[in-house]
């Protein structure tokens, strides 16, 4: 991948449209992009980012980060384009972020939302159009490039500072990072998968086991103490131990064999029982019939004392009856009589009630006269329908009128209402227009408002760092210099005793001399005259030890450096951002910008809402002319209908004055002479009632008498008085057929044999014998429910035995299953035996993939230490038992390998560069293999001296031979003199600008 183009519009510093030109950059192989702090160095390798992913490296993106540059016109639209060659095709790419643009039409802002174009370049036809669909761009470019964001970010970009804690940090951090970067995630899952199958199949195995146990409880309560308790396994078993399901098949065999055993002692129990109980039945049944034929007997001689003691009643009863069937050939004559009585009384009261509702001279009026009235009344009333017709016109007349003057009133309170807000009209639209204008006002001050606040505060923000990073510096300053004075006095100490040792190296050599031996310095086997060692003599181990305590003063410089560097940097870029400005007059400029944004904004707020009252007033104007128009309308119509109302009702009441009479209405007089005729129609039928009756009666009375005659009584009076109904007369025809059939079962009881042979024999022992039969039956009942209880515990335990037994074989296979997976799980999670060095399945991956690293680094790492130093990869076991991801230094000159995070400041940086340009070449390839023509380095140059400078220039200019352009990203002023090819952003009160520089001269 190489880049040709970056063209960026109000972008992040970049107020105005800037571009880069890459092509005449990467002809050096090697340029340098510097500015001052602040500048946006930094931002155009986020243009980059941008424009191939949509977004911006994930260190500095935030939510409530914004990529429109603060500086840039309202009218400019932001938009970053790239153009580049990726997979033998040349794109260009341009996208434009979500951003506030003014309205054409009208004050205030509208959204605009993200929009993207790719364009490929054609030898023949030129730029043609590819898409314009952000995902479509997005799966186009991520396939070409063959990395994610991330990876792209961490391969292209190479930010220093990640790799430098990416060396100190521990095997999880590194294994995090490489985690994103190589993609491991589906080993990862792999090993989430293993542990799920695991969990499931030991799920499915405990709740075996636990169904298993469950069913040995319940045989355990259904064997009772049938079963030995001793072999009992459950006590001590949990779910999932091994050899659980042949203990509870062992004891369910053993429960079983008790149980039959038991079943059969109590069959035998029970035919015992079964014999002892039949004879005691035969017994009890011999004393209860003995006993029944003596309590027999006795009850026959009662009954039979108290019959003869009943004749006399028993008379009377038969002579009653014979009388009331006398009585019974008069009842009809009787009955017609008191049918006819009842009705002459009911026809002369309803007579007297309705002579008293008449007038007086018609109480003695006969029934003739009273009809001929009544047809009187009825013609009157039929010639009042006419009237009745007109007298519900004149109502409906009333209630329209009544009707027509709610209309009248409504619209004038209508026309009044509507008048007095017309009249106001003026004087409300003004105000509407003033509210609105207002609200614009506070707007467009809001919008100026924000745009200063925004700076002031990183102003002010930056000035409580700078404050605080002026005390830091001057402490760190005093820190470096105590370093450095400890480093000299320590260096000039080692070289001391290096010459004294030198000058007595002789003594040294002679130390190991050997009679016959070479000399390791003139190679004589003789040694007429060793020197000896003098007073004082500085030995090997003493050196080394003044040469260590060198290097960890020169060690403690290093840090002491790299730390004040780190703060000057800081506290300059803070200084740049908020200037010399105290910080008191920061606070008070941001505390007032604050303050007037907060007023305009809550006044801003209710344009909306002013508008729409606007708008609503405007509409409710018009609303308010249309009704008073159309009520004015209404009101002369309604007058000329009401006029015509008044003429027809007045022509309608002559005619009812004369149908009326002396009635309030016309319904009042036919109501009248309806009740009237009616009550004419009932007297005359109750006198024509009457009359009948009363002849009804005297008729009845005749055959009454003549009745009673014939059927042997003196008077009707007697034969009623011996009357009796049929329900009577059977309940005494039942007396006496109960007393005869009384008397002979009577005297059939006493006659019989058996009965009078029980009465001579002794009293029966009835109690005696129900008692020895109750405890021979409650004994057999216990001895059949001992059968049931043993018959339905060997069923029960057959039927719990059978289902253990299947639920053994069924959890056979499912056990194999749940060995195999847990064995496969606790492999590569790192937890099993088998797995010596405790290492998961992903770390394993991760591993290999930071051996390729640290193989790659090597090379470049050797370079620029002069052959010195060596990346290697260690599996070696880290805390809790399991192998890391290790990364440690060879150190040539001593033959050590240690811990990277034992390296010096400059030792890092080397280490971090290597890593950095070994994990591009390693990524590269695990991404197919994609060519990648442009790399940046950011930051982390301050730390090295002028020889570790060149070294690591030389390695960096060494790309060039792979046709690589290497962008070094720093503001070390050495680097200026060192590569003249430079993109220099220079920021001002307008936003940052590009130039290019060549050889020291500026483009």
């Amino acid at each position: 991948m190489r880049l040709h183009r970056l063209r960026v519009t109000a972008f992040g510093p970049f107020g105005a449209t800037q571009e880069v030109d890459f092509d005449a950059l990467s002809d050096a192989g090697l340029f340098l992009l510097h500015g001052a702090t602040g500048a946006g160095k930094t931002s155009v390798l986020d243009a980059v980012c941008y424009a191939l992913y949509g977004a911006v490296p994930g260190a500095r993106q935030s939510p409530s980060a914004t990529l429109r540059s603060d500086h840039a016109a309202p009218d400019s639209v932001t938009e970053v384009l790239l153009e580049l060659t990726v997979g033998g095709r040349r794109l260009e790419i341009t996208r434009r972020p979500q951003q506030n643009r003014p309205k054409k039409r009208g004050t205030g802002f509208t959204v605009e939302k993200a929009q993207t174009w790719l364009r490929e370049y054609d030898g023949q036809d030129g730029w043609q159009a590819l898409s314009r669909s952000h995902q479509e761009v997005g799966e186009e470019i991520g396939q070409l490039i063959g990395m994610s964001r991330e990876q792209f970010c961490q391969v292209v970009l190479l930010p220093q500072g990640d790799f430098a804690k990416f060396l100190r940090s521990d095997a999880e951090a590194r294994g995090k990072l490489l985690g994103r970067l190589f993609d491991t995630g589906r080993f990862a899952a792999v090993e989430e998968r293993l542990a799920e199958l695991r969990r499931a199949a030991e799920q499915q195995v405990r709740g075996g086991d636990e169904r298993l146990l469950a069913l040995a409880q319940r045989m355990a309560q259904a064997a009772g103490d049938s079963a030995d308790a001793r072999e009992w396994p459950l006590p001590d078993s949990r779910p999932g131990e091994p050899g659980l399901a042949e203990d509870v098949l062992a004891w369910a065999a053993v429960a079983r064999v008790g149980a039959r055993e038991r079943l059969a002692v109590a069959d035998s129990a029970l035919a015992a029982a079964e014999s002892r109980e039949a004879a005691a039945r035969t017994a009890l049944d011999d004393e209860r019939r003995l006993a029944e034929l003596q309590r027999g007997y006795a009850d026959a001689r009662r009954r039979a004392d108290e019959l003869a003691a009943a004749a006399p009643r028993r008379d009377a009863v038969r002579d009653r009856l014979e009388q009331a069937r006398k009585a019974d050939l008069v009842a009809p004559a009787l009955a017609l009589r008191e049918q006819a009585e009842r009705e002459h009384h009911a026809a002369s009261g309803a007579r007297e009630r309705s002579r008293a509702q008449l007038p007086p001279d018609l109480a003695e009026a006969g029934a003739e006269q009273l009809a001929a009235l009544e047809r009187k009344m009825r013609e009157d009333l039929g010639a009042l329908d006419s009237a009745r017709r007109a007298e519900r016109r004149s109502a409906e007349i009333t209630a329209e009128r009544a009707d027509l003057d709610r209309q009248a009133r409504a619209d004038d309170e209508l026309l009044l209402e509507a008048g007095a807000w017309l009249a106001s009209w003026d004087a409300k639209r003004l105000r509407h227009q003033e509210c609105v204008e207002a609200a614009h006002l506070a707007a467009t001050r809001a919008e100026q408002l924000a745009g200063q606040l925004d700076p002031a505060r990183r102003r002010l923000a930056a000035a409580r760092d700078r404050d605080t990073l002026e005390g830091r510096l001057n402490a760190a300053e005093a820190q470096q210099s105590a370093a450095r004075e400890r480093a000299n006095a320590a260096h000039e100490h080692w070289l001391e005793l290096r010459e004294e040792r030198l000058r007595g190296i002789a003594a040294e050599l002679a130390a190991g001399l050997r009679d016959g031996e070479a000399c390791a310095v003139c190679g004589s086997p003789e040694h007429p005259a060793p020197a000896r060692v003098g007073a004082g003599q500085v030995d090997r181990t003493t050196e080394e030890a003044a040469q260590q305590a060198y290097r960890g003063a020169d060690a403690a410089r290093a840090d002491a450096e790299r730390a004040l560097a780190s703060v000057r940097e800081h506290y300059a870029a803070k200084r740049a951002e908020a200037g010399v400005a105290a910080l008191a007059e920061l606070a008070d400029e941001v505390r007032q910008l604050d303050a007037e944004y907060g007023e305009v904004r809550s006044l801003a707020a209710g344009l909306h809402a002013a508008r729409e009252a606007f708008e609503s007033a405007e509409r409710e104007h018009g609303r308010r002319r249309t009704e008073q128009q159309q009520a004015t309308n209404r009101a002369s119509a309604l007058m000329a209908q009401r006029e015509l109302l008044d003429r027809e009702q007045g022509a309608l009441e002559k005619e009812l004055a004369q149908a009326r009479g002396e009635a309030g209405s016309v319904a009042e007089q036919a109501a009248l002479l309806e009740h009237r005729a009616g009550l004419l129609a009932a007297a005359a039928t109750d006198v024509r009632e009457v009359e009948a009756s009363a002849q009804r009666l005297k008729d009845a009375d005749g055959r009454l008498s003549e009745a009673a005659f014939r059927a042997g009584f003196d008077t009707p009076r007697a034969a009623a008085a011996a009357f009796l109904d049929e329900r009577q007369q059977s309940e005494l025809q039942h007396r006496l057929d109960d007393w005869q059939r009384e008397e002979a079962a009577v005297a059939d009881r006493l006659a019989e044999p058996a009965t009078v042979a029980a009465a001579a024999r002794p009293p029966a022992r009835t109690e005696q014998a129900e008692a020895a039969h109750a405890r021979v039956a409650r004994a057999l009942r216990e001895a059949a429910s001992a059968l049931a209880a043993a018959r339905a515990r060997c069923d029960e335990l057959a039927t719990l035995g059978r289902r253990a037994a299947e639920e053994t074989r069924r959890m056979g296979p499912l056990r194999i299953e749940y060995d195999r997976v847990a064995r496969l799980a606790g492999l590569a999670a790192g937890t099993s035996a088998d797995n010596e060095r405790k290492m998961r399945l992903e770390s394993y991956v991760l591993a290999a993939r930071l051996e390729q690293v640290a193989a790659a680094a090597t090379a470049r790492l050797g370079r620029m230490s002069g052959g010195r130093y060596t990346l290697v990869h260690s599996d070696a076991k880290g805390g809790r038992g399991r192998s890391g991801l290790g990364l440690h230094v060879v150190d040539a000159w001593t033959g050590r390998e240690r811990d990277t995070a034992t390296l010096s400041g400059g030792e890092t940086f080397f280490a971090s560069l290597a890593l950095a340009l070994g994990l591009a070449d390693v990524v590269t390839d695990e991404a197919g293999g994609v060519r990648l023509d442009t790399l940046f380095i950011d930051e982390g140059f301050g730390s090295l001296d002028d020889q570790a400078l060149d070294e690591v220039l030389d390695v960096l200019d060494s790309l060039r031979e792979r046709e690589r352009s290497v962008g070094i990203v720093s503001h070390v002023g050495d680097l200026r003199r060192r590569i003249p090819t430079q993109l220099e952003i220079v920021k001002g009160r307008d936003g940052s600008q590009v130039r290019h520089r060549s050889a020291g001269i500026p483009g």
